[in-house]
């Protein structure tokens, strides 16, 4: 098996000048984890569309930016990548890309433990989120939505552990990413293409509990259909105040 010697954490944006500093602060926490001291990494943010000072805060963190005007999720994460391996020049078997959100928090060990699953042999991991931030009056909906959400699926790490997938918390090593041709140009779903592909072309596809990613339950969702979208619905019956 090939070694990891390069890491890619890819983040569409679309306006999260807002957001997008926290995202990018807890990237900087993970990649300063002792596992990943050897391990060359990129981040970079896809400005997609942006209107607002995005292009800006990811330039002060010193992530690479990959323009967009897709407003389109599928091929923003595609750029993104595409960016990401141009600029590593390496065999993409020497690779993880690492997939997460401009409204998310991922954890300190996140990227350590992407990469030892990738030293056990795993293609691809697929894992949770969590929401954070809900507005106070949605507390007894986010609740119910968390319960119902952890108790799908089985227990432990496995294939079959979960059934959620999430671009905000998805990491796969770069040549099994191409050999099924990468995230489609899809405006909602591509993580779950990306995972379908994945596991239809039998590649090594861990679900896991592991390390969840902090998700903003900010009831403005950016992306149509995607997560945001859900708690949007689970809102709808619930009157905010103002």
């Amino acid at each position: 098996m090939t070694e990891i010697s390069a890491m890619a954490v890819v983040i569409p944006a679309h306006n999260e000048q807002v957001l997008l500093p926290a995202a990018l602060a807890a990237v900087d926490r993970a990649a300063r984890h002792p596992a990943l001291a050897s391990t060359r990494l990129v981040v970079v943010v896809t400005a997609d569309a942006c209107t607002d000072g995005t292009q800006e805060v990811a330039r002060r963190a010193g992530a690479l930016i990959a323009p967009l005007d897709a407003r389109s999720p599928g091929p923003a994460r595609a750029a993104g990548v595409a960016l990401a391996l141009h600029t590593l020049g390496l065999d993409p078997a020497r690779v993880w890309i690492a997939s997460t959100d401009a409204d998310s928090e991922v954890p300190p060990r996140w990227l350590a433990h992407q990469r030892a699953c990738a030293r056990e042999g795993w293609e691809a991991v697929v894992g949770t989120v969590r929401p954070h931030r809900w507005p106070p009056a949605l507390g007894g909906v986010i609740r119910d939505h968390i319960r119902s959400y952890e108790a799908a699926g089985g227990h432990g790490d496995g294939p079959d552990l979960h059934p959620h997938v999430h671009g905000a918390n998805l990491g796969v090593r770069a040549d099994a990413y191409e050999h099924v041709g990468g995230f489609p140009a899809l405006a909602t779903g591509e993580d779950h293409a990306l995972v379908a592909a994945l596991q239809a072309g039998g590649h090594r596809v861990l679900r896991t509990r592991r390390f969840p990613v902090l998700t903003s339950a900010r009831l403005t969702a950016r992306a149509r259909g995607g997560y945001g979208a859900h708690l949007e619905r689970l809102a709808q019956d619930v009157r905010l105040p103002g």
